[in-house]
């Protein structure tokens, strides 16, 4: 497999635009599946190293550094809590009546999602389901906190910013989740029944018998970082395109939804 595009690179950093499906670093369990890592160790040296990692079925940006003074700068920005992240998500709106039996749930006073809304849950390893997460109310699990913005409604689908302040694992998808409003296709934390059909919004669809999801994997994408770049120490913004069959799954979303109110930011 050839590495994926390259958003950016300098002599310090290289950025890539890492498609879903594919792992950041070996698998704990399965070390025989493709990762990114290797790939790029394969093609450009040991020397480059990954500052922070992705989900396998997140799609978007995946920074490296490519001498250790640009890694050991980088890690120590991650560490504090400095740099910003921005992801993108399109996400399911449960019913008013599921989305009161979830962990946190939010609406306004329309019953939709809000324009804003922030998460804030510990969570921990789900000592139940290997590699999931689960929300603690009590003790155990370490703080979380995501705040979130509500961009684009079209009944029971919504398009959300989304900004971690922590960096847990799994940490948007169960905070999305905990609020009502679980990622499309996530097979650990929402209803994989649920899939996103044009013959679901368009009257009239033909085709139905051999009609595919407008976005057929996890529907959660890393858009950008902003950060101190390692050699300039000056502010640093990445970002990452969203893919595009998000952008395919929004203009017939914004073509034949029904619309909610829209905030602008």
């Amino acid at each position: 497999m050839p590495l994926p595009p390259v958003i950016f690179e300098d002599d310090s950093l290289i950025a890539f635009d890492k498609p879903s499906g594919l792992l950041v670093a070996p698998d704990r369990w399965d070390k025989s599946r493709e990762n990114l890592m290797d790939l790029v160790h394969a093609k450009m040296g040991h020397g480059v190293a990954n500052v922070h990692r992705l989900d396998a079925d997140t799609s978007g940006l995946l920074l490296c550094a490519k001498t250790k003074p640009a890694l050991d700068f980088l890690s120590g920005q991650f560490q504090s809590k400095t740099v910003m992240k921005k992801y993108h998500a399109v996400v399911v709106v449960l019913p008013a009546d599921e989305a009161m039996k979830v962990v946190a749930p939010v609406r306004d006073a329309a019953g939709a999602l809000p324009d804003a809304f922030t998460v804030e849950l510990a969570l921990g390893e789900d000592e139940r389901q290997k590699g999931r997460m689960r929300v603690f109310k009590g003790r155990g699990g370490k703080e979380c906190t995501t705040e979130f913005r509500t961009l684009e409604r079209f009944g029971r689908f919504a398009f959300v910013e989304c900004r971690p302040l922590t960096g847990r694992t799994h940490q948007l998808r169960v905070h999305l989740a905990a609020a009502g409003a679980p990622i499309l296709n996530d097979p650990f934390y929402g209803n994989p029944d649920i899939k996103l059909l044009l013959s679901e919004l368009k009257r009239r669809y033909k085709g139905r018998d051999e009609e595919k999801p407008l976005i057929a994997r996890l529907a959660l994408h890393a858009s950008g970082l902003t950060l101190k770049h390692p050699a300039t120490r000056e502010p640093c913004t990445l970002l990452a395109p969203l893919p595009h069959e998000f952008e395919v799954a929004l203009k017939y979303l914004r073509k034949f939804a029904p619309r909610g109110p829209t905030r602008a930011f």
